[in-house]
């Protein structure tokens, strides 16, 4: 008849199972248990708190059960018996009908023990790595397959990542962080989400597989870093893609990329350390000359130009005013050493790519004085055009012959007669329609001057 008053009285409370009460008995424990561990006594102290922890949670005592759990662990801590912790761990965590809430703060309570906010802590002693290891691969089988601890597994597998790259081993640790699709977790942050994804970002960059890091650098949504407080991450993402489109030597992807990072405020405005936004600012009129030519190239061109910091840059300034104006460029430049030594050129150590660059700066050159010729010249002699833009007649073909096949000339090269054409012949139908289009602009003009004068003449 008392079981069934206790389990009537549990119903009236609204609860589904009966909860007992061991405040008291926990906290006198734990005291207890605290004088047995600083006599030595630590066996002694957790087998106390092993019978403690049962009877909380056969009570469903789940506060109480917290406390027990979070005090046998710290216990062990305070030990510095790291087998103990992490047997405690184990046991604990494994223990039959655990409540979830116990086992995420036996996750919490020793996360910050094996990880110094999220990257591993730095120890020298051999012993100490070997604990720390253990307690992170410990946490993370623990973790493995909970979904209310998935934000834990994301903080240790970037733990262990971490690890495996201080232990030189930059492939293991890429691989270990990659199967973690953090992006879909609801648990974690935006900003620790995205911070998680530049882990990643950065871990398959420096393992060079550059086709995993252009999908990884998908996941994050561009829109999110133009938020307030996420400017530092903006320039994080850039500077990692600048890598990628190094390696796939995409020049305007490259200026596009240094110009976000000028644009950022944390560099833009930063009035202390101008070196950064200078160095961004050359960046981007350097890959911008070396980028095709193209409407939306054209369009950053002019939008850089009125920059007005680029008065502090005269080198870039007179390249960019160069490539604007419709004459022939004399190539090398005036000022052509102070433009290959622009560290962008440079970055990566890689002579090979560095002479990619000058050689493309060359190419670019050429094609703008080619379409400075087909501007001011209907048809002309090969040889003369040649010796124009100071090309050899194979060369001047080549680069027309490719002008051509991108669409961003019209020419023909009649080679019996070394005549290159850059106007297309007109048929009769279309001279036609062009001279009865001219006539009626012609009568267009007479007839509105002939109404402005007759206006004047009333007015008077």
């Amino acid at each position: 008849m008392a079981s069934q008053g206790a389990s009537g009285s549990a119903a009236a409370d609204g609860q589904l199972e009966e909860r007992a009460d061991l405040s008291e008995e926990c906290k006198a424990k734990t005291e207890q248990a605290s004088i047995l561990v600083q006599g030595g006594q630590l066996r002694e102290a957790l087998s106390l708190l092993a019978a403690l922890e049962k009877r909380c949670r056969v009570g469903n005592d789940l506060p109480s059960l917290i406390k027990t759990c979070e005090a046998s662990l710290q216990f062990c801590k305070d030990a510095s018996d790291s087998e103990a912790l992490v047997a405690t761990i184990e046991t604990l965590s494994s223990r039959r009908s655990q409540k979830s809430a116990a086992v995420s703060a036996i996750v919490q309570k020793a996360l910050p023990w094996c990880t110094d906010g999220i990257k591993p802590i730095d120890t020298s002693s051999p012993e100490d790595k070997e604990e720390r290891d253990k307690l992170v691969k410990c946490l993370r089988d623990i973790t493995d397959g909970k979904i209310f601890l998935e934000a834990e597994r994301a903080r240790l597998t970037r733990a262990l990542a971490t690890i495996k790259e201080q232990d030189g081993d930059i492939g293991a640790a890429a691989d270990v962080l990659q199967d973690v699709h953090v992006e879909t977790y609801g648990s974690l942050s935006k900003r620790e989400k995205i911070e998680f994804i530049l882990e990643q970002m950065r871990l398959t960059l420096g393992k060079q597989d550059f086709v995993r890091a252009a999908i990884v650098a998908g996941k994050v949504n561009k829109k999110f870093l133009n938020e307030d407080k996420m400017e530092d991450y903006k320039v994080v993402y850039y500077t990692l893609m600048s890598e990628y489109h190094r390696h796939e030597k995409d020049a305007l992807e490259l200026a596009k990329g240094y110009h976000a990072i000028y644009s950022t405020p944390l560099i833009h405005d930063n009035q202390e350390d101008d070196s950064k936004w200078r160095e961004a600012l050359q960046s981007t009129v350097l890959f911008l000359a070396l980028s095709p030519y193209d409407m939306e190239q054209q369009d950053m061109l002019h939008r850089v130009q009125k920059d007005a910091n680029l008065e502090k840059l005269p080198v870039c300034e007179s390249l960019i005013t160069l490539l604007l104006t419709n004459e022939i460029i004399t190539y090398p430049f005036v000022n052509q050493t102070e433009i290959q030594a622009i560290p962008a050129i440079h970055r990566g150590g890689d002579a090979d790519l560095s002479q990619h660059w000058l050689d493309t700066l060359h190419r670019r050159v050429i094609q703008h004085n080619i379409r400075v010729a087909s501007l001011y010249y209907t048809r002309i002699h090969g040889e003369r055009l040649a010796g124009l833009l100071q090309l050899s007649p194979l060369r001047l073909e080549k680069e027309i012959a490719s002008m051509v096949s991108d669409g961003t000339v019209y020419a023909k090269i009649d080679r019996p007669k070394d005549i290159v054409r850059f106007s297309q012949k007109k048929t009769p139908e279309a001279v036609l329609s062009e001279w009865a289009g001219d006539i009626d602009k012609l009568l267009d003009l007479v007839e509105s001057t002939n109404h402005l004068i007759h206006k004047e003449n009333m007015t008077q």
